[in-house]
């Protein structure tokens, strides 16, 4: 019996593994929702937790909108910024608290034990914690990490985590100083902590952890193994830099924090936008490059590439499903979408020499091209109508003409044999009698088995007979 369960026992599966994350999220909630609470008293949680709120939904958005071109699940994304609101926010609480108090009983000097801690001990501490996140991921659920976009969108969602509850505790002691000083709103602590936090600065700890996620995905993506384990740990050591640089700014005089917001954040900021929509650009690319293998192969139609490498074509493709067949069928556009985008970032990682081997490859390319069979009838229309009205295809271009051939009556029997004869007797006037023969008997050898593909050969047909590419009766393209 124990050998029996030795090998479960030694690698949880995914559901235990599931549920003690689960459990862990939401037993670090409640203790960082206790301690904050504590620290700030029940009026100035709610108080903070109300207007920390307001950039959760924008930073969320910005960052599923960077990952769009091949969406992560949304249990994913909601785990990492679970991780960081409760788990990262908690382990920085205590860790930050214990380092200060310590360092304050050493040196005897409270003040500078603040200014200590804030600078060498918090980014340091904050940044582990919140890279932790992209690393389970990486270990987890290496099938949904494909890059470093995906390391973006990871570090991002946690990070947002991570400053709403900072910024619970930040509002919710600000308001509490202003109930007690019975200032004005203008004039409080709190509008000013607001200002700067949520207006100038939402965007802070985003920042410093995506460093740290764009080491992670580029090494997801690295066929060495030094830089597999150089770019997770450049990339944190970057993002601690940042963050004691962000913190420091305050000892720079009175104008320092803001001579660091504009000679040192923003710019940061805009390169990293920048950087995010190369990343788009170059995933939609890709997108592009390797599903027209597939359609060559007979997996795709034409028709389909040109508006799986397109957002507002996969838009107008869910959109127009919806129309015609309700939310059941939007569902399975967007399905097929996410499905189609992974297989070919798959490919693509795979034949660029990545850390996924080709055994690996294959079962996962089997499995995602199944699920691209059992939604193509629904999605393959929808896309097709999309990239026509997007005007993504030639004017010339169009995808229903195969369907309106159908429409013709196949000739007569004798009115066959008469053009087959006819065709004959042109082959013996040309010469061409003997090329025509063997290829007839080419013809009618039986058909080779097809092959799996792997990410270095062009993609042919891979599943079962059930599942091959065949035209469908009307001429509906490829299924």
């Amino acid at each position: 019996m124990f050998r029996a369960l030795r090998p479960v026992l030694a690698r949880p599966s995914a559901t235990v593994r599931t549920c003690v994350l689960l459990v862990l999220l939401a037993a670090t909630g409640i203790a960082i929702l206790e301690l904050v609470r504590e620290q700030t008293g029940t009026p100035g949680f709610f108080v903070g937790l109300g207007l920390a709120l307001l950039p959760v939904a924008p930073l969320m958005a910005a960052f599923r909108w960077l990952g769009r071109a091949a969406p992560a699940p949304w249990p994913q994304l909601l785990f990492c910024f679970g991780w960081g609101a409760c788990t990262a926010a908690l382990i920085a609480i205590l860790a930050n608290n214990f380092a200060t108090e310590w360092i304050a009983a050493a040196t005897a000097d409270p003040s500078g034990a603040d200014h200590l801690g804030s600078i060498a001990i918090a980014p340091v501490v904050e940044e582990s914690a919140k890279a932790a996140a992209p690393l389970l991921v990486f270990v987890f659920r290496r099938r949904h990490f494909t890059g470093p976009a995906d390391g973006f969108v990871v570090a991002g969602f946690t990070a947002t985590g991570f400053a709403f509850t900072e910024n619970i505790l930040y509002l919710g002691n600000a308001f509490v100083q202003d109930l007690a000083d019975g200032t004005g709103v203008l004039d409080s602590v709190t509008a000013a902590t607001f200002f700067v936090r949520i207006v100038l600065s939402p965007f802070a700890h985003p920042l410093f952890t995506v460093l740290t996620g764009l080491g992670v995905g580029a090494a997801a993506v690295s066929a060495r193994r030094s830089r597999r384990i150089g770019l997770p740990l450049a990339g944190l050591a970057l993002a601690m830099g940042m963050h004691a640089l962000w913190n420091g700014s305050s000892q720079f005089g009175d104008d320092g924090f803001y001579v660091m917001y504009v000679c040192v954040m923003v710019p940061m900021f805009g390169l990293l936008v920048w950087l995010a929509v190369r990343i788009r650009h170059r995933r939609l690319r890709a997108v592009a490059g390797e599903l027209a293998l597939y359609a060559a192969a007979g997996w795709l139609t034409p028709a389909e590439v040109p508006a799986l490498a397109s957002m507002p074509a996969r838009s107008l493709a869910r959109a127009l499903a919806r129309r015609s067949g309700g939310r059941a069928a939007g569902r399975a556009v967007a399905r097929y979408e996410a499905d189609a985008a992974a297989l070919a970032l798959l490919r693509n990682r795979a034949r660029r020499g990545g850390a996924l081997r080709e055994a690996d490859f294959a079962g996962r390319e089997r499995e995602l091209l199944n699920r691209l069979w059992q939604r193509r009838a629904t999605a393959g229309p929808a896309l097709a109508r999309a990239a026509v009205m997007e005007e993504l295809l030639p004017p010339w271009f169009d995808p229903l003409a195969p369907a309106a051939a159908a429409d013709v009556p196949p000739p007569r029997r004798e009115e066959r044999w008469a053009d087959r004869r006819e065709d004959r007797r042109e082959d013996r006037r040309e010469g061409r009698w003997e090329d025509r023969r063997q290829e007839r008997r080419r013809s009618r050898r039986p058909e080779p088995s097809l092959r799996r593909s792997d990410p270095w050969t062009p993609a042919t047909p891979a599943g079962p007979s059930s599942i091959r590419p065949c035209v469908l009766p009307g001429g509906d393209g490829v299924r």
